[in-house]
Protein backbone atom coordinates (compact mmCIF):
# COMPACT_ATOMS: atom_id res chain seq x y z
CA UNK A 1 0.00 0.00 0.00
CA UNK A 2 3.01 2.76 1.28
CA UNK A 3 4.92 1.29 -2.18
CA UNK A 4 1.31 2.58 -4.07
CA UNK A 5 1.16 5.83 -2.26
CA UNK A 6 4.48 6.84 -3.62
CA UNK A 7 4.29 6.19 -6.80
CA UNK A 8 1.14 7.90 -6.96
CA UNK A 9 2.15 10.80 -5.01
CA UNK A 10 5.48 11.36 -7.51
CA UNK A 11 3.01 10.84 -10.12
CA UNK A 12 0.31 13.22 -9.11
CA UNK A 13 3.10 16.00 -8.18
CA UNK A 14 3.51 15.77 -12.02
CA UNK A 15 -0.32 16.05 -12.65
CA UNK A 16 -0.22 19.02 -10.07
CA UNK A 17 2.43 20.86 -12.05
CA UNK A 18 0.37 21.39 -14.69
CA UNK A 19 -3.27 22.13 -13.43
CA UNK A 20 -3.09 25.49 -12.48
CA UNK A 21 -0.95 27.02 -15.08
CA UNK A 22 -3.13 25.59 -18.08
CA UNK A 23 -5.67 28.33 -18.09
CA UNK A 24 -2.74 30.90 -18.75
CA UNK A 25 -0.88 28.64 -21.06
CA UNK A 26 -4.72 28.70 -22.86
CA UNK A 27 -4.63 32.55 -22.46
CA UNK A 28 -1.18 32.61 -23.98
CA UNK A 29 -2.41 31.51 -27.21
CA UNK A 30 -5.45 33.95 -27.21
CA UNK A 31 -8.31 31.66 -26.20
CA UNK A 32 -11.29 32.98 -24.69
CA UNK A 33 -12.20 31.56 -21.28
CA UNK A 34 -15.31 29.32 -22.86
CA UNK A 35 -12.10 27.82 -24.90
CA UNK A 36 -9.89 27.64 -21.64
CA UNK A 37 -12.72 25.47 -20.75
CA UNK A 38 -12.95 23.16 -23.24
CA UNK A 39 -9.20 22.73 -23.25
CA UNK A 40 -9.74 21.30 -19.66
CA UNK A 41 -12.72 19.17 -20.72
CA UNK A 42 -10.31 17.77 -23.28
CA UNK A 43 -8.18 15.48 -20.78
CA UNK A 44 -11.18 14.80 -18.88
CA UNK A 45 -13.23 13.38 -21.88
CA UNK A 46 -10.59 11.05 -22.93
CA UNK A 47 -9.78 9.51 -19.50
CA UNK A 48 -13.49 9.14 -19.20
CA UNK A 49 -13.52 6.92 -22.94
CA UNK A 50 -10.53 5.43 -21.43
CA UNK A 51 -11.79 4.89 -17.94
CA UNK A 52 -13.75 1.52 -17.74
CA UNK A 53 -11.31 0.21 -20.17
CA UNK A 54 -8.48 0.60 -18.14
CA UNK A 55 -10.38 -0.81 -15.42
CA UNK A 56 -11.70 -4.00 -17.19
CA UNK A 57 -7.75 -4.64 -18.23
CA UNK A 58 -7.02 -4.42 -14.69
CA UNK A 59 -9.21 -7.06 -13.86
CA UNK A 60 -7.71 -9.16 -16.84
CA UNK A 61 -4.36 -8.45 -17.06
CA UNK A 62 -3.70 -7.37 -13.58
CA UNK A 63 -3.02 -3.58 -12.00
CA UNK A 64 0.78 -3.03 -12.95
CA UNK A 65 0.44 -3.61 -16.51
CA UNK A 66 -1.64 -0.96 -16.56
CA UNK A 67 0.05 1.35 -14.12
CA UNK A 68 3.22 0.90 -16.61
CA UNK A 69 1.30 1.27 -19.90
CA UNK A 70 -0.36 4.73 -18.78
CA UNK A 71 2.56 5.98 -16.74
CA UNK A 72 4.97 5.47 -20.27
CA UNK A 73 1.82 7.10 -21.78
CA UNK A 74 1.88 10.34 -19.42
CA UNK A 75 5.47 10.46 -19.96
CA UNK A 76 5.14 10.65 -23.25
CA UNK A 77 1.40 13.70 -23.30
CA UNK A 78 3.65 15.73 -20.93
CA UNK A 79 6.86 16.08 -23.18
CA UNK A 80 4.26 16.83 -26.47
CA UNK A 81 2.93 19.92 -23.94
CA UNK A 82 6.49 21.18 -23.39
CA UNK A 83 6.71 21.59 -27.60
CA UNK A 84 3.53 22.73 -27.71
CA UNK A 85 3.55 26.09 -29.99
CA UNK A 86 -0.23 26.13 -30.95
CA UNK A 87 -3.31 25.80 -29.16
CA UNK A 88 -4.13 22.94 -31.06
CA UNK A 89 -0.62 20.73 -30.16
CA UNK A 90 -2.10 22.49 -26.62
CA UNK A 91 -5.61 20.56 -26.95
CA UNK A 92 -3.61 17.20 -28.64
CA UNK A 93 -1.29 16.80 -25.74
CA UNK A 94 -3.92 16.93 -23.21
CA UNK A 95 -5.92 14.63 -25.01
CA UNK A 96 -3.40 12.13 -25.01
CA UNK A 97 -2.63 13.05 -21.06
CA UNK A 98 -6.15 11.87 -20.58
CA UNK A 99 -6.12 8.84 -22.16
CA UNK A 100 -3.37 7.73 -20.81
CA UNK A 101 -4.50 8.39 -17.11
CA UNK A 102 -5.52 4.87 -16.62
CA UNK A 103 -3.45 4.60 -13.37
CA UNK A 104 -5.72 6.03 -11.13
CA UNK A 105 -9.02 3.53 -11.55
CA UNK A 106 -5.96 0.46 -11.40
CA UNK A 107 -4.42 2.44 -7.93
CA UNK A 108 -8.04 2.20 -6.74
CA UNK A 109 -8.51 -1.16 -7.91
CA UNK A 110 -5.38 -2.03 -6.27
CA UNK A 111 -6.45 -0.55 -2.71
CA UNK A 112 -9.69 -2.68 -2.99
CA UNK A 113 -7.74 -5.78 -3.49
CA UNK A 114 -5.41 -5.87 -1.01
CA UNK A 115 -8.07 -3.96 1.76
CA UNK A 116 -10.72 -5.46 3.96
CA UNK A 117 -14.30 -3.93 4.40
CA UNK A 118 -13.48 -2.34 7.49
CA UNK A 119 -10.43 -1.07 6.38
CA UNK A 120 -11.90 0.40 2.64
CA UNK A 121 -12.41 4.16 3.54
CA UNK A 122 -8.60 4.17 5.25
CA UNK A 123 -7.08 2.82 2.24
CA UNK A 124 -9.18 5.08 -0.24
CA UNK A 125 -7.98 7.91 1.87
CA UNK A 126 -4.38 7.11 1.84
CA UNK A 127 -4.62 7.36 -2.04
CA UNK A 128 -6.79 10.26 -1.65
CA UNK A 129 -4.05 11.57 0.67
CA UNK A 130 -1.12 10.94 -2.28
CA UNK A 131 -3.83 13.08 -4.14
CA UNK A 132 -3.33 15.95 -1.80
CA UNK A 133 0.16 15.84 -1.47
CA UNK A 134 1.13 16.00 -5.17
CA UNK A 135 -1.51 19.16 -5.08
CA UNK A 136 0.74 20.55 -2.28
CA UNK A 137 3.95 19.87 -4.40
CA UNK A 138 2.75 20.02 -7.58
CA UNK A 139 1.26 23.55 -7.98
CA UNK A 140 3.60 25.36 -5.96
CA UNK A 141 6.26 23.94 -7.91
CA UNK A 142 4.84 24.44 -11.57
CA UNK A 143 3.84 28.27 -10.11
CA UNK A 144 7.69 28.72 -9.09
CA UNK A 145 9.09 27.21 -12.65
CA UNK A 146 6.51 29.53 -14.19
CA UNK A 147 6.62 32.58 -12.59
CA UNK A 148 4.55 35.20 -10.87
CA UNK A 149 3.83 36.90 -14.35
CA UNK A 150 1.38 35.75 -17.08
CA UNK A 151 2.87 37.84 -19.91
CA UNK A 152 6.37 36.14 -19.37
CA UNK A 153 5.35 33.06 -17.68
CA UNK A 154 7.39 29.90 -18.69
CA UNK A 155 5.32 27.05 -19.53
CA UNK A 156 8.19 24.60 -20.58
CA UNK A 157 10.23 24.23 -17.52
CA UNK A 158 6.91 22.86 -15.64
CA UNK A 159 5.81 20.34 -18.30
CA UNK A 160 8.92 18.70 -18.71
CA UNK A 161 9.29 18.47 -14.99
CA UNK A 162 5.82 16.57 -15.24
CA UNK A 163 7.43 14.20 -17.71
CA UNK A 164 10.18 13.25 -15.63
CA UNK A 165 8.25 12.90 -12.59
CA UNK A 166 5.67 10.11 -14.82
CA UNK A 167 8.99 8.54 -15.86
CA UNK A 168 9.90 8.54 -12.21
CA UNK A 169 6.63 6.80 -11.19
CA UNK A 170 7.15 4.40 -13.98
CA UNK A 171 10.45 2.87 -13.21
CA UNK A 172 9.50 2.75 -9.04
CA UNK A 173 6.66 0.81 -10.55
CA UNK A 174 8.74 -1.32 -12.33
CA UNK A 175 10.95 -2.10 -9.51
CA UNK A 176 9.07 -1.75 -5.86
CA UNK A 177 5.42 -2.55 -7.16
CA UNK A 178 4.09 -6.28 -6.62
CA UNK A 179 0.85 -6.76 -8.31
CA UNK A 180 -2.11 -7.17 -6.25
CA UNK A 181 -4.19 -9.40 -8.28
CA UNK A 182 -3.36 -13.19 -8.54
CA UNK A 183 -2.88 -14.94 -11.49
CA UNK A 184 -5.90 -17.50 -11.03
CA UNK A 185 -8.41 -13.83 -10.03
CA UNK A 186 -6.91 -12.79 -13.49
CA UNK A 187 -8.07 -16.12 -15.26
CA UNK A 188 -11.68 -16.28 -14.13
CA UNK A 189 -12.25 -12.75 -14.65
CA UNK A 190 -11.03 -13.25 -18.49
CA UNK A 191 -13.82 -15.99 -18.31
CA UNK A 192 -16.62 -14.09 -16.20
CA UNK A 193 -15.94 -10.91 -18.87
CA UNK A 194 -16.58 -13.35 -21.77
CA UNK A 195 -20.43 -14.01 -20.49
CA UNK A 196 -21.87 -10.98 -18.91
CA UNK A 197 -20.51 -6.92 -19.36
CA UNK A 198 -20.06 -6.66 -15.61
CA UNK A 199 -20.51 -3.20 -16.00
CA UNK A 200 -24.56 -3.43 -16.75
CA UNK A 201 -24.83 -5.79 -13.53
CA UNK A 202 -23.05 -2.95 -11.84
CA UNK A 203 -25.20 -0.12 -13.14
CA UNK A 204 -28.73 -2.05 -12.60
CA UNK A 205 -28.56 -1.41 -8.87
CA UNK A 206 -30.18 2.11 -7.74
CA UNK A 207 -27.40 2.60 -4.63
CA UNK A 208 -24.62 2.48 -7.15
CA UNK A 209 -26.59 4.64 -9.45
CA UNK A 210 -27.52 7.43 -6.24
CA UNK A 211 -23.45 7.45 -5.74
CA UNK A 212 -22.50 7.90 -8.59
CA UNK A 213 -24.66 10.99 -9.23
CA UNK A 214 -23.32 12.67 -6.47
CA UNK A 215 -19.87 11.87 -7.46
CA UNK A 216 -20.31 13.11 -10.48
CA UNK A 217 -22.24 16.71 -9.41
CA UNK A 218 -19.43 16.87 -6.63
CA UNK A 219 -16.89 16.56 -9.09
CA UNK A 220 -18.90 18.84 -11.46
CA UNK A 221 -18.75 21.65 -9.22
CA UNK A 222 -15.09 21.07 -8.10
CA UNK A 223 -13.40 20.95 -12.07
CA UNK A 224 -15.64 24.06 -12.93
CA UNK A 225 -13.75 25.88 -9.49
CA UNK A 226 -10.63 24.33 -10.76
CA UNK A 227 -11.61 25.08 -14.33
CA UNK A 228 -12.24 29.28 -13.56
CA UNK A 229 -10.33 29.89 -10.26
CA UNK A 230 -7.11 31.16 -11.87
CA UNK A 231 -8.97 33.89 -14.45
CA UNK A 232 -11.62 34.70 -11.43
CA UNK A 233 -8.09 35.47 -9.41
CA UNK A 234 -6.44 37.23 -12.09
CA UNK A 235 -9.67 39.48 -12.49
CA UNK A 236 -10.16 39.76 -8.68
CA UNK A 237 -7.15 40.47 -7.59
CA UNK A 238 -4.35 40.40 -10.02
CA UNK A 239 -2.84 36.99 -9.35
CA UNK A 240 -1.05 35.35 -11.47
CA UNK A 241 0.19 31.67 -11.96
CA UNK A 242 2.49 31.75 -9.19
CA UNK A 243 0.00 32.62 -6.82
CA UNK A 244 -2.49 30.27 -8.10
CA UNK A 245 0.35 28.00 -7.56
CA UNK A 246 0.61 28.28 -3.81
CA UNK A 247 -3.31 28.75 -2.93
CA UNK A 248 -3.44 25.07 -5.15
CA UNK A 249 -0.97 24.16 -2.94
CA UNK A 250 -2.51 24.62 0.21
CA UNK A 251 -5.90 22.94 -0.94
CA UNK A 252 -3.75 20.07 -1.29
CA UNK A 253 -2.45 20.77 2.41
CA UNK A 254 -5.91 20.62 3.34
CA UNK A 255 -6.72 17.56 1.38
CA UNK A 256 -3.91 15.54 2.05
CA UNK A 257 -4.09 15.76 6.09
CA UNK A 258 -7.89 15.10 6.08
CA UNK A 259 -7.78 12.20 3.41
CA UNK A 260 -4.69 10.76 5.00
CA UNK A 261 -5.18 10.69 8.21
CA UNK A 262 -8.76 11.62 9.41
CA UNK A 263 -11.50 10.25 6.64
CA UNK A 264 -10.65 6.66 7.81
CA UNK A 265 -11.32 7.28 11.52
CA UNK A 266 -14.31 8.93 10.80
CA UNK A 267 -15.85 7.10 8.60
CA UNK A 268 -15.27 4.21 11.21
CA UNK A 269 -16.61 6.01 13.65
CA UNK A 270 -19.32 7.66 12.20
CA UNK A 271 -19.62 5.93 8.42
CA UNK A 272 -19.38 7.10 4.91
CA UNK A 273 -22.80 7.90 4.21
CA UNK A 274 -22.52 11.06 6.83
CA UNK A 275 -18.86 12.23 5.52
CA UNK A 276 -20.83 12.21 1.96
CA UNK A 277 -23.84 14.76 3.35
CA UNK A 278 -21.06 16.46 5.90
CA UNK A 279 -18.90 17.56 2.74
CA UNK A 280 -21.34 18.14 0.23
CA UNK A 281 -22.55 20.92 2.45
CA UNK A 282 -19.22 22.21 3.40
CA UNK A 283 -18.48 22.37 -0.22
CA UNK A 284 -21.60 24.25 -1.00
CA UNK A 285 -21.01 26.61 1.31
CA UNK A 286 -17.57 27.30 0.48
CA UNK A 287 -18.43 27.85 -3.58
CA UNK A 288 -21.18 30.31 -2.08
CA UNK A 289 -18.51 32.62 -0.42
CA UNK A 290 -15.35 32.85 -3.28
CA UNK A 291 -16.68 35.54 -5.28
CA UNK A 292 -17.96 37.37 -2.02
CA UNK A 293 -13.83 37.05 -0.72
CA UNK A 294 -12.26 40.72 -0.28
CA UNK A 295 -8.79 39.95 1.27
CA UNK A 296 -6.57 36.80 0.57
CA UNK A 297 -7.15 35.97 4.48
CA UNK A 298 -10.94 35.26 3.75
CA UNK A 299 -9.94 33.40 0.68
CA UNK A 300 -7.29 31.07 2.21
CA UNK A 301 -10.56 30.12 4.57
CA UNK A 302 -13.11 30.02 2.15
CA UNK A 303 -10.88 27.46 0.23
CA UNK A 304 -10.36 25.57 3.42
CA UNK A 305 -13.82 24.90 3.76
CA UNK A 306 -13.71 23.72 -0.22
CA UNK A 307 -11.02 21.71 0.33
CA UNK A 308 -12.33 19.81 3.49
CA UNK A 309 -15.92 19.05 1.73
CA UNK A 310 -14.06 17.24 -1.66
CA UNK A 311 -11.38 15.40 0.82
CA UNK A 312 -14.70 14.44 2.61
CA UNK A 313 -16.55 13.31 -0.56
CA UNK A 314 -14.14 11.63 -2.82
CA UNK A 315 -12.69 9.00 -0.48
CA UNK A 316 -16.00 7.98 0.91
CA UNK A 317 -17.71 8.09 -2.36
CA UNK A 318 -15.50 5.51 -3.51
CA UNK A 319 -15.81 3.43 -0.26
CA UNK A 320 -19.05 2.74 -0.74
CA UNK A 321 -18.80 2.33 -4.25
CA UNK A 322 -16.48 -0.86 -3.76
CA UNK A 323 -18.29 -2.33 -0.71
CA UNK A 324 -21.19 -2.25 -3.39
CA UNK A 325 -19.32 -4.51 -5.80
CA UNK A 326 -18.57 -7.89 -5.52
CA UNK A 327 -14.53 -8.85 -5.30
CA UNK A 328 -14.33 -9.81 -8.67
CA UNK A 329 -15.53 -7.08 -10.21
CA UNK A 330 -13.52 -4.15 -8.17
CA UNK A 331 -11.55 -2.75 -11.46
CA UNK A 332 -14.39 -2.03 -13.16
CA UNK A 333 -16.49 -0.70 -10.25
CA UNK A 334 -13.34 1.41 -9.89
CA UNK A 335 -13.57 2.15 -13.22
CA UNK A 336 -17.16 3.37 -13.60
CA UNK A 337 -16.83 5.03 -11.05
CA UNK A 338 -13.72 6.95 -12.60
CA UNK A 339 -16.19 7.78 -15.79
CA UNK A 340 -18.40 9.31 -13.88
CA UNK A 341 -15.93 11.59 -12.46
CA UNK A 342 -14.02 11.83 -15.66
CA UNK A 343 -17.49 13.03 -17.07
CA UNK A 344 -17.97 15.66 -14.79
CA UNK A 345 -14.69 17.05 -15.27
CA UNK A 346 -15.52 16.90 -19.29
CA UNK A 347 -18.70 19.04 -18.68
CA UNK A 348 -18.13 21.03 -15.64
CA UNK A 349 -15.50 23.25 -17.20
CA UNK A 350 -17.54 23.70 -20.78
CA UNK A 351 -20.08 24.71 -18.21
CA UNK A 352 -18.19 26.93 -15.77
CA UNK A 353 -16.03 28.43 -18.52
CA UNK A 354 -19.35 28.93 -20.28
CA UNK A 355 -20.94 30.91 -17.32
CA UNK A 356 -17.70 32.70 -16.44
CA UNK A 357 -17.92 33.95 -20.91
CA UNK A 358 -21.11 34.60 -20.32
CA UNK A 359 -22.68 36.20 -17.47
CA UNK A 360 -19.31 36.91 -15.91
CA UNK A 361 -16.60 35.83 -13.69
CA UNK A 362 -18.38 35.37 -10.24
CA UNK A 363 -21.48 32.79 -11.88
CA UNK A 364 -19.78 29.61 -11.90
CA UNK A 365 -19.47 29.86 -8.44
CA UNK A 366 -22.82 30.93 -7.38
CA UNK A 367 -23.45 27.99 -9.89
CA UNK A 368 -21.76 25.26 -8.02
CA UNK A 369 -23.29 26.52 -4.46
CA UNK A 370 -26.54 25.71 -5.81
CA UNK A 371 -25.90 22.24 -7.30
CA UNK A 372 -23.92 21.15 -4.05
CA UNK A 373 -27.28 21.90 -1.82
CA UNK A 374 -29.12 19.86 -4.29
CA UNK A 375 -26.55 17.18 -3.48
CA UNK A 376 -27.08 17.70 0.08
CA UNK A 377 -30.53 16.88 -0.10
CA UNK A 378 -29.81 14.08 -2.32
CA UNK A 379 -27.16 12.28 -0.39
CA UNK A 380 -29.44 12.60 2.55
CA UNK A 381 -33.02 11.60 0.80
CA UNK A 382 -31.10 8.30 -0.79
CA UNK A 383 -27.01 7.42 0.76
CA UNK A 384 -27.83 8.64 4.72
CA UNK A 385 -31.31 7.53 5.52
CA UNK A 386 -30.68 4.05 4.44
CA UNK A 387 -27.28 3.77 5.79
CA UNK A 388 -26.26 0.08 6.87
CA UNK A 389 -25.68 -0.22 10.64
CA UNK A 390 -21.61 -0.59 11.26
CA UNK A 391 -20.03 -3.75 13.18
CA UNK A 392 -18.04 -3.20 15.98
CA UNK A 393 -15.02 -3.13 14.21
CA UNK A 394 -16.51 -0.09 12.34
CA UNK A 395 -17.29 -2.44 9.02
CA UNK A 396 -20.20 -1.58 7.65
CA UNK A 397 -23.25 -4.17 7.45
CA UNK A 398 -22.57 -4.98 3.66
CA UNK A 399 -22.64 -8.66 1.48
CA UNK A 400 -20.71 -7.82 -1.77
CA UNK A 401 -20.35 -11.28 -2.57
CA UNK A 402 -24.19 -11.40 -3.02
CA UNK A 403 -25.71 -7.82 -4.25
CA UNK A 404 -29.09 -7.69 -4.08
CA UNK A 405 -31.49 -7.13 -6.78
CA UNK A 406 -31.69 -4.34 -8.36
CA UNK A 407 -33.83 -0.99 -7.23
CA UNK A 408 -33.47 -1.80 -3.63
CA UNK A 409 -32.00 0.34 -1.42
CA UNK A 410 -28.72 0.81 0.13
CA UNK A 411 -28.82 -2.93 1.98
Amino acid sequence: MYTLFLIVFVDLVGFGLIIPLLPFYAEHFQASPAMVGLLMATYSLAQFIAAPLWGRFSDRLGRRPILLVSLAGATLAYTLLASAGTLAVLFLARALGGFMAGNIAAAFAYVADVTTPADRAKGMGLIGAAFGLGFIFGPAIGGMLAGADPLTADYTSPSLAAAALSATAFVMTVFLLPESLPPHARRRKRHDGDRAPGFLTLLARRPILHLLAIAFLATFVFAGMETTFAMWSRRHIGWGPEQNGYLFAFVGAISALIQGGLVGRLARRVGEARLIVTGAALLAVGMLLIPLTQSVTMLVLTMTLVATGFAFLTPSLNSLLSLQASPGMQGQAMGIGRSATTLARVVGPIGAGGLFFAFGKDWPFFAGAALMSGVVVLAWTTILRSAPPRHADGAPSLNTDTPPPPGNPLP
